[in-house]
């Protein structure tokens, strides 16, 4: 079987970079020419890996390698690279998993310039080189700034400006800090609101001039100066989450366009809208609306309006879509319980997180229309990790195993 795929990256704000849910962040995938409707068994299975290691982390996919993280090594988190027909190119320990419950990586790798960023369970902030696994540098950067986690650890996909990884620690010395690209030398670090650090990851905006990261503590909605560190403003979520499970859990990263932010984080938390001024120095809120509640599995936003999952307990949920100028509900959808969301060429690709069933959906502001689905048989463990798309192929993770499906039309 011969893979030859020429993969385009696309630039994020001049720099080419492949990322955590799609290259701009927002779980859009800029392929064309894809199927519009699957086989009755599903698309075709192209390659199966095995030996990924332990883990709920996405793979990304840069000038052809595969890269995606682990537990491979007793209780250490390893990045893996692969070839395109699944040979194991290298494979480099970057620091220890989370010590407690669920400790598989979910750190999803960040590639720039032939360069590999990662933060480990327990919050060593590393940089590889893209060809050969060799470590460039590395930050203990959690006891470094004495940072705080919550009760699951670090679920983080670095963030990178145009010099920066950004990395959010919460804690009392601060909340965000911010390393050189290149070196590893811390460039600034903000003041601390308090609270500790969430799950989410951050996303950086353009707004009045400004390049402005957003950013989730525990605690607060972050709007960063990307330069500086100076922190132009702060929203206090806690007020919005009094629900008996899951203060504090801010999952999924924010949803920005034209001076509006949306954000959603599960546990009957309601989902949030923000205006943003256009100075970018303040917010506001629009409106709330209390049916989409997404776990961690993300949204998307697909001509005007907003498709997720909404949460009703740890294992259940149901599939949600929104307006998103006036935050009305659309619909609410049973279909075996939430998952991930990811969108390419005009359809959605839902992966329920309980069964491994896969749907190919139309975006319809009257219903949830399903076209086509299959089910991932392979793997071990619950089904977390976000689908991604690559040169016209589907990869799904499931724990230790990564699916490869062609859906090129």
């Amino acid at each position: 079987m011969c893979l030859i795929l020429s993969f385009l990256i696309l630039p994020v704000f001049g720099q080419e970079t492949a990322q955590w849910r799609g290259p701009l962040r927002n779980g859009i995938y800029p392929e064309k020419g894809l199927l519009k409707k699957w086989p009755e068994t599903g698309p075709k299975l192209e390659l199966q890996i095995s030996g990924l290691g332990k883990g709920y982390s996405q793979p990304i996919v840069y000038k052809d390698i595969i890269y995606v993280t682990g537990i491979k090594k007793d209780t250490m988190d390893v990045l893996s690279a692969f070839d395109q027909k699944g040979n194991l190119l290298w494979d480099k320990v970057y620091g220890h998993s989370w010590a407690k419950s669920f400790p598989d990586t979910r750190c999803t790798p960040t590639v720039q310039n032939d360069k590999v960023y990662l933060v480990s369970g327990m919050g060593t902030v590393c940089c590889f080189d893209a060809k050969d696994g060799n470590i460039l540098w590395l930050q203990d950067a959690h006891n470094q700034f004495k940072g705080n986690y919550l009760t699951w650890g670090i679920a983080e996909s670095l963030l990178l400006t145009d010099q920066a990884v950004v990395y959010v620690t919460g804690g009392e010395e601060t909340s965000v800090v911010a390393f050189d690209k290149l070196s590893g030398k811390l460039l600034w670090k903000t003041k601390s609101l308090g609270g500790a650090r969430a799950y989410a990851s951050s996303l950086l905006i353009e707004r009045g001039g400004l390049k402005i990261i957003l950013a989730q503590t525990a605690n607060d909605f972050i709007g960063v100066n990307s330069i500086t560190g100076e922190i132009l403003w702060s929203f206090d979520l806690r007020p919005y989450q009094k629900g008996d499970m899951g203060v504090g859990c801010n999952t999924n990263t924010p949803i920005y366009k034209d001076g509006e932010i949306f954000i959603t984080s599960g546990y009957d938390h309601p989902a949030t809208m923000f205006s943003l001024s256009e100075d970018g120095h303040s917010i506001s809120l629009k409106w709330k609306n209390e049916t989409m509640d997404t776990h961690h599995g993300g949204v998307v936003l697909i001509d005007g309006n907003l498709y997720g999952t909404s949460w009703i307990s740890n294992a259940k949920g149901q599939w949600v879509s929104l307006n998103w100028n006036s935050g009305m509900t659309n619909w609410v959808k049973d279909w075996f319980t939430k998952g991930s969301i990811i969108a390419a060429d005009g359809l959605l690709y839902c992966y329920e997180e309980k069964g491994g069933n896969v749907a190919l959906v139309q975006p319809d502001v009257s219903d949830f229309k399903i076209i086509s689905t299959f089910k991932v048989a392979a793997g071990e463990g619950a089904f977390w990790a976000h689908p991604a798309i690559y040169n016209g192929k589907l990869y799904l993770r499931h724990g230790d195993i990564l699916l490869i499906y062609n859906i090129k039309a």
